[in-house]
């Protein structure tokens, strides 16, 4: 692989120890790995970016998505309810899904959020529903050439159970675990670089049982993997936890070994002052979908205190059938104004929000190898165009990407593979994907 120089951008945002921003900068890419930013950069032999005319970053981070999902988008049962409502509206739909539906939602969903800057992301596959498996995503992402986090989900408790799913789409929990186990021992890589990394993820309080939950945290220490749940969504979540186990949901994650560096939970909306200091404490890392939390009414996470706290705190945009879309650009936006809707216009910097979009996803993810940008971090960057209508006349062109745009990237960088050029995805022929897609919606429509 040739040497890239990204040269001449406006400002270059490392992320590193000090924030630096590098007017005018330059960085220099050498086997997938940054080699060196600075201004003035010479690489003799290299490829050469111009990057005049706009901002550079580290590709952002997304913590959390349910990629399946992408199939249904703005489905008519659940634009107007609830999380538990959404749920029992759409479940029916996913249970006819197949793995070519699993595989296709997951290319949509990877290409958008490449184009939306994204360089990294987790996803959340707790349903295998007609022979569906995760290596189904997996093999998506190699496609897309996005580093993937996905994690080996799972629902044990159906309706007759107690539970929120149909019977139909739960599974036996021995059945679980031997496939956590294969699917760990198939596609996990611990090394430095790794393109994917898989977790465990019981799907929820509402869908699993205590003792799986507990078996999923002493599988992940054995297997030296992450683990991920949904938790402290919304009031619902909530009363279901008191009703049920008689705790609220930090404490029970906490009696069955859900905190620690190697955990992070998706909305934890509802968190109280002590769930907030069991985390901080812990070092257990939450993912924060702020456009998904407006879309299902569940209300405002308490982003500034975690953060004032010492949590962890990622950006993730959730499924796209609760968000609807899939843009980190756009959560990054939503994010920065929710805190100051809820807290007052100094609540949250553009430039705070940012670092949670990239170095503070990374943190979550356990990845010390991405997130910034400076010499030896893995090769991740995103290219801003800031020369279009969305910034014109932005005084500021770090703060103008959380402020007003844009919400497209025009080159995205990964492991040193350009997977975006020129605001499109170079690894896939997407109108055909998108073509595929809506035959697929259009098949579970009828």
């Amino acid at each position: 692989m040739a040497d890239i120089l990204i040269r001449n951008a406006d400002v270059v945002v490392t992320m590193n120890a000090s924030r630096d921003e590098v007017a005018g900068g330059d960085v220099l890419i050498r086997g997938g790995v940054v080699a060196a930013v600075g201004q003035g950069l010479q690489a003799p032999g290299a490829e050469v970016v111009e990057a005049r005319g706009c901002v550079v970053t580290p590709g952002l981070v997304n913590t959390h998505h349910h990629l399946y999902q992408t199939l249904t988008r703005a489905v008519p049962g659940g634009q107007d309810a609830l999380l538990f409502g959404w749920l029992k509206a759409l479940y029916p739909i996913w249970a006819r899904f197949s793995p070519e539906e699993v595989f296709t939602s997951a290319q949509v969903g990877l290409a958008e959020l490449a184009l939306s800057g994204c360089s990294l992301s987790s996803d959340h596959l707790y349903l295998y529903p007609n022979g569906a498996r995760l290596e189904d995503t997996i093999h998506a992402a190699a496609e897309v050439c996005l580093r993937f986090h996905p994690t080996r989900g799972a629902m044990s408790i159906g309706e007759s159970a107690g539970g929120l799913p149909p019977d139909s789409l739960v599974e036996g929990e021995a059945a679980i675990l031997a496939d956590m186990v294969r699917v760990v021992d198939a596609f996990h890589d611990a090394r430095e670089g790794a393109m994917c990394r898989v977790g465990l993820a019981p799907c929820s309080p509402f869908s699993v049982s205590r003792e799986l939950m507990r078996d999923a945290a002493v599988l992940a220490r054995d297997k030296g993997v992450m683990l991920h749940t949904h938790l402290a969504e919304n009031d619902e979540d909530i009363a279901y936890s008191l009703a049920r186990f008689g705790c609220r949901p930090g404490q029970y994650a906490e009696d069955l070994g859900w905190v620690g560096e190697d955990v992070w939970h998706a909305h934890c909306v509802k968190l109280d002052a002590g769930e907030i200091g069991l985390f901080a404490r812990t070092g257990t890392g939450v993912a924060h979908c702020p456009c998904s939390n407006c879309r299902l009414g569940s209300g405002i996470a308490p982003v500034r205190a975690m953060r004032d706290a010492g949590v962890k705190v990622g950006l993730g945009v959730d499924g796209s059938a609760s968000n609807d879309a899939g843009s980190l650009a756009g959560e990054m936006r939503m994010a920065m104004l929710l805190q100051r809707v809820s807290r007052g216009a100094d609540a949250m910097s553009a430039r705070e929000v940012l670092e949670i979009a990239t170095l503070g996803g990374a943190k979550v993810l356990g990845r010390d190898d991405c997130g910034a940008l400076e010499p030896g971090r893995r090769a991740d960057l995103a290219i801003w165009n800031i020369g279009g209508i969305e910034a014109a006349g932005a005084w500021d062109p770090v703060a103008a990407l959380v402020f007003c745009g844009p919400q497209k990237v025009r080159d995205l960088y990964v492991e040193g593979r350009q997977v975006v050029r020129d605001w499109q995805v170079t690894t896939l022929d997407l109108p055909l994907v998108i073509e595929r897609q809506a035959r697929l919606a259009a098949r579970l429509m009828g």
